[in-house]
């Protein structure tokens, strides 16, 4: 398999405004069709889409993913839910729907740590079910720390992990869990290869938040003035490099970008040091961020 074909286009800009470093906004119809079209072309064959992202679903089934594998995600469930098997049968329903398709190649839960609480098993039997019945061809979770398949993993078996690498956090590989999951045969999906952009923004251009890491900020620009390298190759080649994740996701805001991704993908760069590694929640984890 070759580094394209490992890559996996996500949509969350195609029905939101998503991402620290998006000044584009949401694509226009015309756009996700225009960058569907050439990402099949050049050899990428997986969506990972969410009911969250806004209206991405209904989009992407406007512009056809019939020759898609798509991914899509389970948001919460809601608390006090009587019919659990009833709700989620009826999400995923809707998002067939939306999607112009007959079946989802994987179908993630958003909020795993929802396995561990009182519906936890019946939630999963319910996942299992689906698959079982051909709604879906794979299951599994979306995490944000390694740590939560400490608990989730002993209970239950997935199909798909999706998880978040890039240069600074690499928690899936040191924590040992990279290894683990392809020793189970577990397909490995990372997410935030650019940290929603973070990562390749100049250095003036980064929100006033992200001051406090002002000296990871300056080894990383020097690492790569020293590389003669750019911040996407880096990347790029520190995704690339591990050979036990399956599927890189990489999001665009717009078919430029996706080109002048894949332009990139193969050339020689250096990996990234680990002195480049965080472990500070605050920074590695979008939701902790704040913006305002």
């Amino acid at each position: 398999m070759t580094p394209i074909n490992r890559i996996a286009l996500g949509t969350a800009q195609f029905g939101q405004a998503y991402g620290v470093a998006n000044h584009s906004g949401q694509l226009s119809l015309e756009e996700i069709a225009a960058t569907l079209d050439f990402a099949l072309l050049k050899g990428i064959d997986t969506l990972d889409t969410a009911i969250a992202y806004g209206d991405s679903e209904k989009r992407l089934g406007e512009a056809g993913v019939s020759a898609w594998k798509v991914i899509t995600k389970l948001p919460a469930m809601p608390e006090n839910c009587r019919d659990l098997v009833g709700f989620i049968k009826n999400e995923v329903t809707n998002s067939l729907n939306r999607l112009r398709i007959s079946s989802i190649y994987g179908l993630l839960l958003h909020c795993p740590k929802q396995l561990l609480e009182k519906k936890g098993d019946l939630l999963y039997e319910t996942l299992v079910n689906l698959k079982t019945e051909k709604w879906v061809n794979k299951i599994g979770i979306s995490i944000y720390s390694p740590d939560e398949l400490d608990k989730v993993c002993a209970l239950y078996n997935f199909d798909i992990i999706q998880a978040p690498y890039n240069v600074i956090d690499q928690r899936i590989v040191t924590s040992g869990w990279l290894n683990r999951l392809k020793e189970s045969n577990i397909e490995v999906h990372t997410r935030s290869m650019f940290l929603q952009g973070l990562l390749l923004m100049p250095i003036n251009s980064r929100p006033k938040f992200f001051n406090r890491w002002d000296q990871l900020w300056n080894r990383w620009n020097t690492w790569l003035q020293e590389q003669n390298i750019s911040p996407l190759q880096a990347c790029l080649n520190m995704a690339i490099s591990q050979p036990h994740i399956d599927r890189l996701l990489i999001g665009v805001d717009s078919l430029y970008q996706l080109q002048q991704i894949l332009d990139n993908v193969g050339k020689c760069a250096a990996i990234p040091p680990d002195t480049l590694m965080s472990n500070d929640t605050d920074l590695i984890n979008p939701s902790n961020w704040s913006l305002v």
